[in-house]
Parts: structure tokens; sequence; C-alpha cells
């Protein structure tokens, strides 16, 4: 089965049976290995022009340009709404620049589209973390450790918390 957008495609079987491999991986190389597939299924546009404004704004990042990483990533969202990736690049850039609530709604659209994003279910972790809301970052971090079990940030974050949390009802 193929989930089509304007500028790119998706094998949504590949992604599948990629998903159910890393659920199952042996090891942490395994699972990296499985993951940078899954990355590059992500990554996958289907257009030149959309794949340098995606370059454009991994650099800005890269410098700490945040403003512009994020113009460049809003760009693709206005050209092709549906590549995620995009989303979840913005989501990095505002978080950057402090802009949490437009951070959390790219966040929230992402896993509207896609609840397996583990990469976006650990960001959102992150910001409940930060934000003093624990009990539901510790539920963010279970939910991308249950479909990528080899994060090791992750793995770290729920033993911190659960040893924090231990006694509190959940």
């Amino acid at each position: 089965m193929l989930a089509l957008s304007p500028a790119w495609a998706v094998d949504a079987a590949k992604l599948d049976d990629l998903f159910t491999r890393l659920k199952v991986a042996k090891d942490a190389g395994e699972a990296g290995r499985i993951e940078a597939e899954i990355q590059i299924e992500w990554a996958r546009s289907g257009s030149p022009a959309m794949d340098l404004l995606m370059q454009r704004g991994d650099d800005a990042m890269e410098v700490g340009n945040f403003a512009a990483a994020a113009e460049h990533y809003t760009a693709v969202i206005d050209h092709d709404p549906d590549f995620l990736l995009a989303w979840d690049s913005r989501a990095s850039a505002y978080y950057a620049l402090g802009d949490i609530g437009p951070a959390l709604a790219d966040m929230g659209h992402v896993l509207s589209a896609d609840p397996r994003h583990y990469d976006v279910l650990a960001g959102l972790g992150t910001i409940l973390e930060e934000t003093g809301d624990e009990k539901r970052a510790l539920k963010a971090y279970l939910a991308a450790q249950a479909i990528h079990p080899y994060i090791q940030p992750v793995n770290d974050a729920i033993e911190r918390l659960e040893t924090k949390l231990e006694g509190q009802e959940l």
C-alpha cells in the first residue's frame, strides 16, 4: 500500500515492516540499522526542490540560525503539507527558539498523522519534563520506548522519572 501526497510517496508496507523489526531488534546495533532505514524513508520527499529547502533548513539549524531554519521548513510545509519530516524539523527549530506552543502544535500534527514517530514522542517527553509535567513526560517517553526500545536518552529519562515518581500515582 502506498500513501501518496503531491510531492512524495512513502512505502507504508516497508515502514510497517521496519517498525515491526525495530520493536523486536535483538540489540542496539540492529536497532540502529533499522532506525537508519526508517529515517531514510521519512526523508523521502520525492522532490529535488523540497530536498534543497530541507537541506537549507538543516544547514541553518547546524549553525544555530533557528529562525531561518523554521522559515525553510515552513516553505516545505507550504508546498507539501503532508511531508511530516518538515513538520518535525520545524518543531525542533521552534523549540530551539523557545517557541514551545508552536513546537507542540507541529509535534501534534506529526503524531496525528504518524503515531509511531518515536523522535517526536521523545521530544514531547523532553518538553513536558522541562515544563514540570513529569507524569505526562514519562508517558511520552514510554510510548517512544514501546516503538523503539534502544533510544538511550529515552531509556535514561524513563529510569530517572520512574525513580523520581516512585510511589506517586501515575
